[in-house]
């Protein structure tokens, strides 16, 4: 005979709503109560019915993630951490692909949302992308990755202090003409923020940043060789390169190859990310826990979607520079083999 939820309730002395909401970890429920119930269950070999406990709460199990690509490493590495953390709560996962947020990102309409999922996590779009602010109003727990939004959960960098880590070490290696490679005109608020730290090193040395020696990558491997076979073509090129994402340096050094010049001697390169390919590679990069960004921000959206209160608005990850040999001091040089 198969135990029931009335089975645990009555073996525990209480209701089977608290049975309920004691096994699936809701607040309101008495610790000493909560334990009491644990224990029965056990001790029946009682599992909830994933099913039932969904239906009798009015919540769908599942959480929808909102991301630009999914192919791309930092997207796919996020992604692998939100769903470690789902698996572990049995929520199901949703994605919505809505493709390159510098152009008008199409973000899935309200009726293809509710009523399917119970929250939603909103990986590095901008704010101000069309339709965010009707997702928002629809009232479910949220939460963004790579950018803020007051009132929601986020879980980000501080891309002011990696964009002037990164620049700052190519400084203290002597460089001056330092070149940058952004993401794309629509600056998302990470770009921006990685920009402003890049300028900040650099006035901080007394050094100009030279709006001539600034390119676009579109933060893909592509677009961060054609941004540096542009800077190469520049009257004066930079001896050293800031990119925003190891992708474009990736690119970056593709194109210095296919030039005759050689990485990390004739020019250096730091970027940010810590793609598992930097170390490969031997590239300077700011690394970013990417992995643990998206178990936070699920650990947080669970939370909220459980009304836990005590879930910070905001938490910043840390980041680490990681020096390797596509960095080296200015002037230095190898002989060609």
């Amino acid at each position: 005979m198969s135990i029931t939820i009335r089975d645990v309730a009555d073996a525990a002395g209480v209701s089977t709503a608290t049975v309920s909401r004691a096994l699936r970890g809701l607040p309101h429920v008495d610790p000493v109560t909560r334990e009491r119930v644990l224990k029965v269950a056990a001790e029946l070999d009682y599992v909830v019915s994933p099913s039932a406990s969904r239906l009798a709460s009015g919540r769908t199990g599942t959480v929808a993630v909102i991301t630009p690509f999914i192919d791309r490493w930092f997207f796919s590495s996020v992604l692998s951490g939100i769903s470690d953390v789902l698996q572990e709560r049995d929520v199901d996962l949703l994605v919505f692909e809505v493709g390159d947020p510098g152009t008008n990102p199409g973000l899935p309409p309200e009726r293809r949302l509710r009523g399917r999922v119970d929250g939603l996590i909103v990986v590095t779009l901008p704010t101000d992308a069309m339709r965010i602010a009707d997702l928002l109003m629809m009232g479910m727990p949220t939460c963004f990755i790579g950018t803020t939004w007051e009132g929601t959960a986020s879980v980000t960098i501080d891309d002011v202090s990696a964009g002037r880590m990164a620049t700052q070490h190519l400084i203290n290696l002597g460089h001056q003409r330092i070149g940058m490679i952004s993401g794309r005109p629509r600056a998302s608020a990470s770009q921006s923020n990685r920009a402003l730290g890049y300028r900040e090193a650099m006035e901080g040395a007394g050094l100009r940043a030279d709006p001539d020696l600034e390119a676009y990558g579109y933060f893909s491997v592509q677009g961060g060789e054609e941004a540096m076979t542009a800077l190469l073509s520049r009257p004066n090129p930079p001896t050293a390169l800031f990119a925003m994402s190891d992708d474009m340096a990736f690119g970056a050094i593709r194109a210095l190859q296919r030039h005759g010049i050689r990485p990390g001697v004739d020019i250096a390169i730091a970027s940010i990310d810590g793609h598992e390919l930097a170390e490969l590679l031997d590239v300077t990069t700011v690394r970013q826990p990417v992995v643990d960004m998206g178990r936070i921000a699920a650990e947080a959206l669970v939370a909220r979607m459980l009304d836990d209160s005590s879930v910070p608005e905001e938490t910043i990850a840390p980041t680490t520079l990681i020096v390797r040999g596509s960095s080296v001091p200015a002037g230095r040089t190898t002989p060609t083999s």
